[in-house]
């Protein structure tokens, strides 16, 4: 009887480790962030997405290595602060932003600094541009967004479901004979 303790203690143990490795790899970043690929944490870096941008577009700048509230400045936006804790915040370039010029983004955390570099871009006319802040881009603001199937169904594997249907049965069909077994032990005692 001690014997089939151990084992099922030894067999939870395993599951927990088998089950807990692959969150630890995930939370370890294994390449690093953003294809730097450096995997070190302590290397501050700054990341311009996207690198071109026309005039009123949006910019998301990425901190990595800060474990402080990071300044992040540049002549073609306002003064970003990204809070402790926060890896990235948005900027939204100057409407007066002159095209074909790159601008340096500059980023404080503490001591340390870094710099990036952001190009504006000519505002494509007709189709994909529009001047005004308010103005509201083409197609047809009926329809809802494409966004695909979402949490519950995306990532569907018949594999897993028949494995945890599996689990399921094997742990209520465990509970059961047990259940049985002690109501005719009780009842012969």
């Amino acid at each position: 009887m001690r014997a089939i303790r151990v084992a099922s203690a030894a067999l939870l143990g395993l599951s927990a480790l088998t089950l807990g490795a692959p969150a630890a790899v995930a939370y370890g970043g294994g390449e690093g962030e953003g294809g730097h690929g450096t995997g070190e944490s302590t290397h501050l870096s700054l990341g311009v997405m996207p690198e071109e941008v026309a005039p009123g577009g949006h910019v998301t700048l990425t901190v990595r290595g800060c474990e402080e509230t990071a300044r992040v400045t540049s002549g073609v936006f306002d003064t970003v602060t990204v809070p402790k804790g926060q890896k990235s915040a948005s900027a939204t370039v100057d409407w007066d932003a002159r095209p074909g010029a790159t601008y340096t983004v500059n980023l404080r955390c503490g001591h340390e600094t870094d710099q990036a570099e952001l190009t504006v871009i000519e505002r494509a006319q007709g189709g994909g541009g529009h001047t005004n802040p308010h103005e509201m881009p083409p197609g047809n603001p009926e329809h809802g967004v494409r966004a695909g199937f979402g949490g519950s169904i995306g990532g569907f594997d018949l594999k897993e479901i028949g494995l945890g249907t599996a689990l399921v049965t094997g742990s209520v069909g465990v509970a059961w004979y047990r259940a049985r077994r002690r109501a005719a032990a009780g009842t012969a005692a």
